[in-house]
């Protein structure tokens, strides 16, 4: 952001400003924030001028790649097209390329974007996203990649803590609190649950399914009492969390 306001400000006193690259590459683990995060560069590079419209178009694999030679080019050139002015964010962008060698036509799909974000660089910005060892191999599966996204954001696994400040958030935004007890069993819960990093583990994700199903077995407790206060409303507890399984 600090770059490009400088060369605006160059460009306002008629001074060469080199634009440069603005597409970028995010990289993480799932549930860190990647696409929340391409939203609001959307909305940054509008405010200061960068882009025109600041929208936000989310494609995959199957936005973009198509069953039979000549139609993907159409695709990535019609994501392109309604992008223009925003952002394109291209989540799990390493599975255009998983299929190398074979009829798959994501290594087209690749060509054409990098023909038609060149050609529309000064109001599009294109975003890639994926988890770090496969976003290191998509990247060096064209030199065009390297280039083009040369700008990298890496995101980090949440720590408990962060996770735990999540799930009061959620809780504060459907006006509910943990108790102690609740809440004490929620920090030995993700605590357990980073140190084991299980295969599906999702950060973000995961505090969000948590909650979910607290809130079920909130009802679920609640629905059996005849008469209900305030109190017991607003108020998650143990009993709402010891039962869940992620």
């Amino acid at each position: 952001i600090a770059f490009q306001k400088v060369q605006q400000l160059r460009r306002n006193i008629g001074l060469h400003s080199p634009k440069g690259t603005m597409h970028l590459a995010f990289i993480g683990n799932p549930g860190t924030g990647k696409t929340s995060v391409a939203r609001i560069v959307g909305r940054v590079y509008k405010k200061i001028g960068l882009l025109s419209k600041g929208h936000f178009i989310e494609v995959s694999r199957t936005n973009l790649i198509a069953g039979y030679q000549g139609q993907t080019a159409l695709k990535v050139k019609g994501g392109i097209e309604k992008a223009k002015g925003g952002v394109l964010f291209i989540d799990g962008a390493y599975s255009l390329t998983v299929n190398r060698g074979t009829t798959d036509y994501g290594f087209e799909a690749v060509d054409t974007l990098l023909k038609y974000m060149e050609d529309n660089r000064d109001d599009l910005i294109v975003i890639v996203a994926g988890y770090p060892a496969p976003m290191e191999e998509f990247l060096n599966s064209n030199p065009g990649l390297k280039s083009r996204f040369n700008k990298y954001l890496f995101f980090e696994d949440y720590t408990p803590e962060e996770l735990i400040g999540i799930l009061k958030l959620n809780a504060k935004k459907s006006d509910l609190v943990l108790n102690e007890e609740a809440e004490k069993f929620a920090k030995e819960f993700f605590t357990k649950r980073c140190e084991n990093r299980p295969a599906n583990y999702a950060n973000g994700r995961d505090v969000r399914n948590f909650f979910e199903k607290a809130l079920i077995n909130q009802a679920n407790r609640l629905a059996e009492l005849e008469t209900l206060n305030d109190e017991q409303l607003t108020t998650l507890e143990i009993e709402d969390f010891n039962t869940i399984l992620l």
